[in-house]
Order: structure tokens, then sequence, then C-alpha cells
């Protein structure tokens, strides 16, 4: 269970601040959203640049389709159109690529480079959602601590 501290005269420690799960919906879409911004910036998981192609015949298709030559994940758009939020609670908001062809292909990208990871500058954006959102809904939060009598 999260805790949160409010100073006063005296400190008081309230227990099970949680979110609803439509909070934490929208702190995942920030998440998902953050990853597959830095993935098609062909930004890695340090938020630097992804490993270059070794295929040379792959580099030369995606210069044909009209796309850059490097690993931002992009050359269909399958794989990226499928990672997708699957499962929220409370307490934690999961991503996931929901077809099994689409697993398999970001199983074999994330052996070359961890890419469905958050990296220093996305964990910051999903912090800073997590800050707004508990402001916005502090009073609320104590509110129902309080009235359940978990405080």
């Amino acid at each position: 269970m999260a805790s949160v501290r409010i100073h006063q005269k005296k400190r008081i420690r309230l227990h099970g601040l949680t979110f609803k799960q439509l909070q934490m919906v929208k702190i995942g879409r920030v998440g998902l959203a953050e990853v597959k911004r830095r993935i098609a910036a062909a930004q890695g998981p340090d938020d630097g640049p992804t490993k270059p192609l070794k295929d040379i015949s792959y580099k030369k298709q995606k210069r044909r389709a009209g796309l850059q030559p490097v690993r931002d994940l992009h050359f269909s758009g399958e794989m990226m159109k499928n990672l997708t939020l699957r499962t929220v609670s409370e307490k934690a908001a999961k991503a996931a690529f929901t077809s099994r062809k689409q697993r398999q292909k970001a199983r074999a990208n994330q052996n070359i480079e961890p890419f469905v990871v958050f990296s220093p500058k996305n964990a910051a954006v999903v912090r800073d959602a997590t800050e707004k959102e508990l402001r916005a809904n502090a009073k609320t939060l104590v509110l129902e601590s309080w009235l359940s009598g978990t405080s």
C-alpha cells in the first residue's frame, strides 16, 4: 500500500491511498505513449540512438519504402500498433502485444536491444503524470481514506 505524509501541527500518516483504475489507465496511457514516441524517434533504452541495422537488405527495403534506415520498429507499423494497454488494476497498468505473431517479432527485437522498457526520460514523464493525477485527486483520496477509517 502507498502511504502519504501530510505535515500539520503533528505528522499524520494515511494508509490505503490508491488510485482508481481509471486514473491508472490515464497513467498507463501516458507511459505507453512515451515508450512508443521514444521508439519512433529511434532512441534506445538509455535515450541514446538505437543500435544500427545490420541487415543491409533490410536497410534497402526501408529506404525503398521511403523510411529512414534506423531501428525504429516501424517498417509496417503492425507490431507497434499491436502494443496496447492490456491489464489495469489500482496498483499497476501493464502493456503487451496482443497477437502471437507480433509477440514473436517483439521477442526477436527485444533480444537485439530492449525496447519495451522505460528509459530515464520515459520514467520522468510517467512520474510527472502520476504526480499530476495525485494532485488532482488528493482531496478525494484523503477523504475516502478518512471515511473508510484507514488513517
